[in-house]
């Protein structure tokens, strides 16, 4: 398993080169600039800013000094937060994403396997169609309707909760964004469970653990509920990079100072380093969940072997 990750890994270096390349060439494509502001700077200045972060040069010369900085670790500095680097902005921010997604993910998971596997177990009576409905809720309501619907249920109305801020971090701004970023995941992981339990429950393994007197609630826990869980954690490995990385949508409306916002500040500023480094970040962890997905295979599924 050792040597199929480390296969994986390298064969990664590709797909991440080209992932910078595109993203590179993308962003200087767009109108505009990091010193575009409403009023002009002078000349000189303007200038000296050109020259400080190599815009003066050829492009392909700025894409090469900017894999060379990449290569040692350098995302460089930020061209509109002047006083801070990417890797201090994203190491600010990331932090607070990570707290949020995974929070988000741990919920959804938990729950969302939950009602998928009571659904299964009780296929088309009331509470299959009850869990499944709000499934569906969850899934066809974006974030950016059901956050403020929250946002003003609970926070302006009820007064239950903070409807926006960070709060220094204060548990109680967090429910809100937490639940919030759950809900479509929870809502998914549900639908993908039940049709999955229903189908590994009627499989000749389960049948036959059944007919050696095994306890129902072992036949669910130890081989149903393992074999169900599959499609679950191949749609796990690109929603918890996703969320990990920040929710562009929640981190604005809540005011959460997450990576996302981040993104979305460096492209309407066409900040271009604060812009590649994000999806830098993105990318890698898209590559490394999806090896955890893989590597989690091999431990439910048995007849999973990497050689």
């Amino acid at each position: 398993m050792l040597t199929y990750a480390i296969k994986r890994l390298l064969g990664a270096v590709p797909t991440l080169f080209i992932i910078v390349t595109v993203a590179f060439f993308m962003i200087r494509m767009a109108p505009g600039g990091p010193f575009a502001l409403e009023r002009p700077l002078p000349q000189s200045i303007m200038d000296n800013l050109q020259a400080i972060y190599h815009l003066d040069e050829p492009l392909v010369v700025q894409y090469l000094l900017y894999l060379k900085n990449l290569l040692a670790g350098n995302l460089g500095p930020s061209m509109v937060y002047r006083d801070f680097s990417v890797a201090e902005i994203i190491g600010n921010g990331l932090p607070v994403s990570i707290q949020f997604g995974g929070s988000a993910i741990l919920i959804a998971l938990g729950v969302g396997a939950l009602m998928g596997s009571i659904a299964a177990l009780r296929q088309n009576s009331r509470t299959d169609y009850s869990i499944m409905g709000v499934a569906m809720i969850g899934i066809t309501i974006p974030n950016f309707v059901m956050a403020p619907v929250l946002s003003l249920v609970l926070g302006v109305y009820l007064g239950w909760l903070p409807a926006g801020g960070w709060g220094e971090g204060a548990i109680e701004n967090k429910i809100l964004p937490i639940v919030t970023l759950a809900l479509p995941q929870l809502a998914v992981i549900a639908r993908l469970t039940r049709g999955s339990m229903i189908e590994v429950l009627r499989s000749n393994h389960i049948r036959t653990a059944r007919a050696k007197g095994l306890p129902e609630w072992l036949v669910l826990r130890r081989h149903a509920l393992r074999a169900a869980l599959l499609p679950v954690v191949s749609y796990l490995g690109p929603a918890t990079a996703a969320l990990l990385t920040g929710s562009v949508v929640i981190e604005t409306i809540f005011g959460v100072p997450g990576v996302g916002r981040y993104f979305v500040q460096g492209a309407l500023n066409r900040d271009y380093t604060l812009v590649m480094g994000t999806v830098v970040l993105i990318a890698s962890f898209i590559v490394l969940f999806n090896l955890v997905v893989d590597l989690i295979y091999g431990w439910l599924d048995p007849k999973v072997r990497y050689d």
